[in-house]
């Protein structure tokens, strides 16, 4: 049998989980009312932008996303008819494809952008002092290398 969690653990494990929710929820609802992207078409938009030639393998982007491979091809789909991205054959490899940035996709990440930084302050960064930001930065960059093996 595994041994329950004491109540400070409980604690943390419930405010967390319950607020992570909450921050998400408003973040999403923010994002949609300001631009009409969903936290995944941002976040998908993001890494693109960020990638040489703004191109990602399909495996690779689903791996920065922590997202399966069909709920990938779900979301570039979805994004794809709306023009904001495109899916192309991997010139190195034709059996593979990549997701390309479009130019209107990459307006509507710049569009949505100062909304979506607006909204990560509000509602999240301009609530914690600088020693809470790098307290929470070493456990999350901690679990989520745990996690990521």
């Amino acid at each position: 049998m595994v041994e329950s969690l004491d109540s400070a653990r409980m604690a943390c494990w419930r405010a967390y989980i319950e607020s992570s929710q909450r921050l998400l929820t408003a973040l999403e609802d923010d994002l949609r009312e300001a631009s009409e992207l969903s936290f995944a078409d941002y976040h998908v938009l993001v890494l693109l932008s960020e990638a040489p030639q703004q191109r990602l393998r399909m495996g690779e982007l689903a791996s920065r996303l922590v997202f399966s491979p069909s709920r990938l091809t779900y979301q570039v789909t979805t994004m794809e008819r709306r023009g904001l991205v495109v899916r192309e054959s991997c010139p190195e490899d034709r059996r593979g494809s990549q997701a390309v940035l479009t130019a209107t996709g990459l307006l509507a990440l710049r569009e949505a952008a100062p909304h979506h930084l607006a909204a990560v302050r509000g509602h999240f960064m301009d609530d914690l002092d600088d020693a809470e930001v790098a307290c929470l930065h070493r456990i999350f960059e901690r679990l989520g290398q745990r996690l990521a093996t």
